[in-house]
């Protein structure tokens, strides 16, 4: 609201101002009074050329630039100490009514002139970096930006340590919701949880045309759906927060039997942990699991959609089409759907020696992460460890592997079963697997279906969450916005999302729909490649993934 406040403000001081000050510069004044003409002439006024325009009606970019134009008005009538720039530069509503009607004996003089004059280094150098800023902020937020891959959900096609140019063109650039940011930074500053933007200055959702649309099998960078709300600590502020909620509700009810007796009142001891006490007990045990015990956070905090965490996965279902995965196989609309090359699964193994294992992990690059034991009835080591189809059969006919079968999930998670999306007690939900999962229907926009008791788990987050509506559940009836509902019609489409490693990634099948609004671009283009020791042991440069396109 004070965003627009001050625009609205902006708008109107110039259309008020920039009409006598035209006129003194011997310019047309009357057209001064029409916004956005009147900043035409303004750039005449200052001297600076018409495509600057252009940029003016970029968000977000915009402000840097009118911040440069502001200045130099004031420069062109005199007003060139360090105090006035300031002024110009930050309070312009101010410092145009003065010069306007307070200080009318000024003339206008112009730009200044540098011709035959040196400019001071720090004065050339501050030009040069507010006009690369500018450039390379409009660069980044209409044609690319980079991105590093952080975790090993997309192998094999795209590494941890590897860093990618996303293409916003792809599906159409996205305004800046919040604008007013530190320019290069996602949303937090160096060092910690400082926000690296304000959240006043906010404008409302708006993508421009692309290229085309999100297509199945595509890789999408998207802002994290569950990013809303995150606990203020580096580590976990990228995880999920609501899965957090119950598993530390979890804990503090000893046990998912005792929490699902009572879900409410565990959920808001859990919320208090981290709101209030800014603690989390279920963090503490994944640290430590041997001396357990509550792990300080800096309490919680919501995020703005275009300032949550990105995600890259593989887009594996449509708006409309209905999904299932039976036995690790994906189905679309009840029909069996391609891997794409590269897809991973788990797989349990033994092998005849301590060298053969050794071999193996360097030969298929298992990363360290992703390399597990454990010991079988007979008291032999199984090793556990993901791998692509082909690296399986190569495995099968290898001497080194005495046995190895495909892991398949058939029981729901222990601890917390419900773990997957939609989150639910509900059954058939709380006997969902991650390779056995669904079937579930991804809306789309235009779509009307009818509420039940079921769908409405599912659907829940998206009515309230991300089509901004406000909905209540009595006697398994829908209220939605105070009034009764037996239909929903979605507002815009959704997708689902999956990792090419299929047993280490947490996806879709954990969260949900990633809707339209949330898609940022599509990962084109590898332009670096470095081994991350925490999971390839070495910091090694990976020259032949370099300068590559994306699968």
């Amino acid at each position: 609201m004070i965003a627009w406040i001050l625009l609205i403000a902006l708008v109107l001081v110039y259309s008020l101002t920039l009409p006598p000050l035209l006129k003194r510069a011997g310019l047309n004044g009357i057209l001064g009074y029409i916004p956005l003409v009147n900043l035409v002439l303004m750039l005449k006024m200052i001297k600076r050329p018409w495509y600057w325009f252009f940029v003016i009606l970029c968000p977000g970019i915009n402000l840097m630039l009118l911040v440069v134009m502001n200045v130099e008005a004031g420069i062109a009538f005199g007003k060139r100490s360090t105090k006035d720039q300031w002024i110009f530069g930050l309070l312009p509503w101010w410092g145009f009514i003065q010069l306007a009607f307070k200080e009318k004996e000024l003339p206008y003089l112009g730009p200044r002139d540098w011709t035959g004059k040196k400019k001071s280094t720090a004065r050339e150098w501050s030009e040069a970096l507010i006009f690369a800023v500018i450039a390379a902020s409009a660069i980044r937020t209409f044609f690319f930006e980079a991105f590093t891959i952080p975790t090993p959900s997309m192998e094999k096609s795209m590494l941890v340590g590897d860093y990618l140019f996303v293409s916003k063109l792809s599906y159409g650039p996205k305004i800046p919701q919040t604008p007013l940011s530190v320019p290069f930074l996602h949303n937090a500053l160096p060092g910690g949880m400082t926000n690296s933007y304000v959240e006043w200055m906010s404008l409302p959702y708006y993508r421009l045309p692309g290229f085309g649309n999100v297509e199945r099998l595509d890789p999408v960078v998207f802002n994290f759906p569950h990013g809303d709300t995150i606990m203020v600590d580096p580590f976990y502020a990228g995880h999920d927060y609501y899965s957090y909620i119950r598993k530390e509700a979890i804990v503090l009810a000893n046990g998912y039997e005792f929490y699902a007796a009572n879900p409410e009142r565990f959920d808001q001891m859990a919320r208090n942990n981290f709101a209030n006490k800014k603690v989390c007990q279920v963090c503490g045990y994944e640290r430590n699991q041997r001396q357990p015990r509550a792990l300080a956070i800096g309490g919680v905090r919501y995020r703005p959609m275009d300032k949550r965490e990105n995600y890259v996965k593989r887009c594996i279902g449509l708006p409309g089409d209905n999904l299932s995965i039976i036995n690790r196989q994906v189905h679309i609309n009840g029909v069996p759907t391609q891997d794409p090359d590269g897809v991973m699964q788990s797989y349990r193994f033994q092998v005849k020696s301590p060298a053969a294992l050794k071999k193996i992990y360097a030969e298929y690059k298992v990363n360290i992460n992703d390399r597990n034991s454990m010991l079988s009835a007979d008291n032999e080591t199984i090793y556990q460890s993901s791998f692509t189809a082909s690296d399986y059969e190569a495995l099968k006919a290898s001497s080194d592997v005495t046995a190895i079968e495909v892991n398949n999930d058939t029981i729901p998670e222990s601890f917390d079963p419900q773990a997957l999306f939609p989150n639910s007690p509900l059954y058939p939900f709380n006997t969902w697997t991650r390779d056995n999962y669904g079937p579930i229907h991804i809306p789309a926009k235009g779509e009307t279906v009818a509420l039940t008791p079921e769908n409405i788990a599912t659907y829940r987050r998206v009515i309230q969450n991300y089509e901004g509506n406000t909905l209540q559940v009595r006697e398994g009836k829908a209220i939605i916005n105070g009034a009764p509902a037996e239909t929903y019609t979605f507002k815009q489409n959704y997708y689902w999302m999956m990792g090419d490693n299929r047993h280490q990634s947490a996806d879709s099948r954990y969260w949900g729909f990633v809707p339209e609004d949330h898609i940022v671009g599509k990962p084109v283009f590898t332009w670096m490649s470095k081994e991350d020791p925490s999971y390839q042991e070495t910091g090694e440069l990976r020259w032949k993934r370099m300068f590559r396109f994306v699968d």
